[in-house]
C-alpha cells in the first residue's frame, strides 16, 4: 500500500529550508569560537600558530593565509556585539577597548600542507560582524 502526500513537496522545501538557515546561523558562532576565540591563550609550545592553525582545522585542504585568535573571555567578546562596541559600517562593530590577539600569516609559497606560520602578538580593536547578539565574523584587527 502506498500513500501519496500530496502538496507536502512545498511543505517539506519549506521546512528542510528553514532547518537549514537555522542550523546555518546556529554554526556561526561556533565557527566564530573554533577560529578565533583562545582564551586564556593555550599553552603548545614555541609553534604556537602551526599547532593551533592545524588543531582549530585551518590547514587542510589548504592552508589559511591569516588567522587572528582573540585571547579575552567569551562574555567579553560578545560584549562588543552591545554595548562594548560601536558601528563601523556595512554591519560591523568595533571594540572600544583593546584585546590581546595573535595574529599567524602563512609563509612560504604553497598553500598545500604541511602549513609554516608566522605569530605576531599585540593588542588591538577588533572589528566583528554579529547575529543575534553574538559574534559570526571576525573582520579585522587594529592597532
Amino acid at each position: 500500500m502506498t500513500m501519496h502526500f500530496k502538496g507536502a513537496g512545498p511543505v517539506l522545501f519549506a521546512f528542510l529550508a528553514i532547518v537549514f538557515i537555522v542550523e546555518t546561523y546556529a554554526a556561526d558562532y561556533k565557527t566564530f569560537l573554533r577560529q578565533h576565540y583562545d582564551n586564556p591563550k593555550s599553552n603548545v609550545g614555541r609553534r604556537y600558530c602551526d599547532t593551533m592553525m592545524q588543531r582549530r582545522g585551518m590547514t587542510k585542504p589548504k592552508c589559511k593565509a591569516v588567522n587572528s585568535f582573540v585571547h579575552a573571555s567569551k562574555k567579553q567578546i560578545i560584549a562588543v556585539c552591545g554595548k562594548q562596541g560601536k558601528p563601523y559600517g556595512n554591519g560591523l562593530r568595533r571594540s572600544i577597548k583593546k584585546f590581546s590577539v595573535t595574529t599567524c600569516k602563512h609563509q612560504g609559497g604553497s598553500t598545500r600542507p604541511p602549513c609554516k606560520y608566522k605569530e605576531n602578538k599585540s593588542t588591538r580593536y577588533i572589528v566583528i560582524r554579529c547575529s543575534k547578539g553574538k559574534p559570526v565574523h571576525l573582520d579585522k584587527t587594529q592597532i
